[in-house]
């Protein structure tokens, strides 16, 4: 329901969600040894995401499935350190603010899109 309600904005939502947890991981990281960093390809965990949306609307059991595993990448340095930690503070910090950013318009879409279907509600 959330699909044909809120388009891919409902998944973009949750995917956002678990990126913007990888990057703070990273950043909650940036001092310990041997940490490699992460990130989420956005549109492939999208895609995913989508894609067991429509499963479940179908009746098939996507239990097994997890977007976030698959489409979870390790950062390649481009300054590594020799502690081996692959994590670049400045990049994270900007990849947390682009994704901030994107969250929270995507948000924003989405509760206008509340707003007017409950004063449609209402009658207003």
């Amino acid at each position: 329901m959330s699909e044909s309600l809120f388009g891919i904005h409902g998944a973009a939502l949750e995917v956002r969600s678990q990126r913007m947890g990888v990057l703070a991981s990273n950043i909650a990281n940036a001092a310990t040894p041997g940490y490699k960093a992460r990130d989420i390809d956005f549109r492939g965990a999208l895609e995913a995401k989508l894609a067991q949306g429509r499963m479940q609307a179908a009746g098939v059991d996507t239990a097994m499935a997890s977007g976030e595993d698959a489409h979870t990448l390790y950062r390649i340095p481009t300054m590594p350190s020799l502690d081996g930690n692959t994590v670049e503070l400045n990049r994270e910090q900007l990849a947390f603010a682009e994704n901030a950013v994107a969250y929270s318009a995507t948000l924003s879409f989405v509760q206008g899109k509340v707003n007017v279907l409950t004063r449609a509600l209402k009658g207003e």
